[in-house]
């Protein structure tokens, strides 16, 4: 029988970081490649989502969030951000951060308006663009240290974007945008009229001093911002599928249309969960960054010891590393053979880039794991490398 399915999904492949997953539980190996961490959620936080399911809330909660939630991710971001959103009408609780950017383009760009894409990107931002009809403008960041080229950016822009995708800190590289770089693409997107959607799931991961800026915080750019964020990365709760996006009413409306349509609403019992976490206090932070430099510091440790090129993260807890001299081919090469020969599942850097040369000479590694874990990738690394 002859299938005929829709044109859009002809574009689309399957997610390739879930599919390093996939072969890395054939090889029965580590998983570096998806990006959950081997940290639990904190126990407060697990209980009140326990206690919430055998006081019966398993059903449905209002579309865009428990007010209780949405109310606690008001007082969060203006604790951190110095974000005034009203809870009522400017904040919308998702599936995960994913449903939150898929339901931001959807709302927000029509078939064949252009949205610029900083490269590396992570995978999930060109099948929201797929389906909402969009179409990419790809502006490079140059490694080694993510700069973006402000004649490069001034190009893009000069192609009237109806948005830009801005992921700070970011998946793949790790890149934490300066507010000299927030600043020039806030110019950007105020002279021709652009939206901007910031993926901000990494906030509170950043390193070496940094801090996060808000680009729905800076002069002039709330209207213009849909700010996506959730407790999946900062709170080590990946699988309970929450996220918010704060908006200006006036674009908030046509988000919660899409959400309400795609999902109904996030899981009610880990909403409950999400409250308590929004309101932990500020050594939780201060532990977690450190939690994460100590194992970032580590990696750089093991691959300098071994003479490997690396990119140096400033945030989130993935981490690049250059393949090109290594002797193991390109990247899905050397992909299948370390997790073939040593049982270590990382992601080919061409899945992070619109032409998969770009990224050939690249992987990345998930280092949000335990100690125990982290000993046995150097062991492993040490032997693949030696061999």
């Amino acid at each position: 029988m002859e299938y005929h399915v829709a044109k859009r999904t002809e574009a689309f492949q399957e997610s390739v970081i879930r599919k390093m997953t996939r072969v890395c539980q054939h090889y029965k190996g580590i998983n570096l490649a998806q990006g959950f961490p081997e940290k639990e959620p904190p126990e407060e936080v697990v209980q009140e989502a326990l206690r919430a399911i055998q006081q019966g809330n398993n059903q449905y909660s209002i579309t865009w969030g428990l007010p209780a939630l949405r109310e606690a991710v008001a007082k969060k971001v203006f604790r951190f951000g110095g974000l005034k959103a009203d809870p009522e009408r400017e904040i919308t609780i998702t599936c995960g951060s994913s449903e939150a950017i898929v339901a931001s383009l959807m709302a927000l760009v029509n078939p064949g308006e252009k949205v610029i894409v900083f490269e590396p990107f992570y995978e999930n931002y060109l099948p929201g663009l797929t389906l909402c009809g969009g179409v990419p403008v790809f502006l490079r960041l140059r490694d080694p240290n993510w700069a973006l080229d402000p004649d490069e950016l001034k190009k893009a822009f000069s192609q009237r974007p109806k948005a830009v995708i801005l992921n700070t800190p970011a998946n793949p590289s790790g890149k934490v945008f300066s507010r000299q770089e927030m600043d020039l693409i806030a110019r950007h997107c105020q002279e021709a009229g652009t939206y901007i959607i910031t993926d901000e799931i990494y906030e509170h991961i950043l390193y070496d001093g940094l801090k996060h800026i808000n680009m729905a915080s800076l002069p002039g750019m709330w209207e213009r911002t849909v700010t996506i964020s959730g407790i999946s990365k900062t709170y080590s709760a990946t699988g309970w599928r929450v996220g918010y996006v704060i908006a200006d009413a006036g674009l908030m409306s046509a988000i919660r249309k899409c959400h309400d349509y795609m999902v109904v609403a996030a899981p009610t019992p880990f909403q409950l969960g999400a409250v308590v976490a929004m309101d932990l206090p500020d050594t939780y932070y201060a532990e977690l960054r450190e939690f994460y430099r100590e194992r970032r510091d580590f990696l750089l440790k093991v691959f300098e010891d071994l003479a490997v090129p690396v990119f140096r993260p400033a945030g989130a807890y993935y981490m690049m590393i250059r393949i090109d001299g290594l002797g193991c081919g390109d990247d899905e090469t050397f992909a299948m053979a370390l997790v073939e020969k040593a049982g270590l599942a990382v992601v080919p850097g061409s899945s992070f880039y619109h032409r998969p040369r770009d990224g050939q000479d690249k992987v990345r590694f998930c280092f949000a794991k335990k100690w125990e874990t982290l000993e046995q990738v150097k062991e492993k690394m040490e032997r693949f490398l030696k061999k």
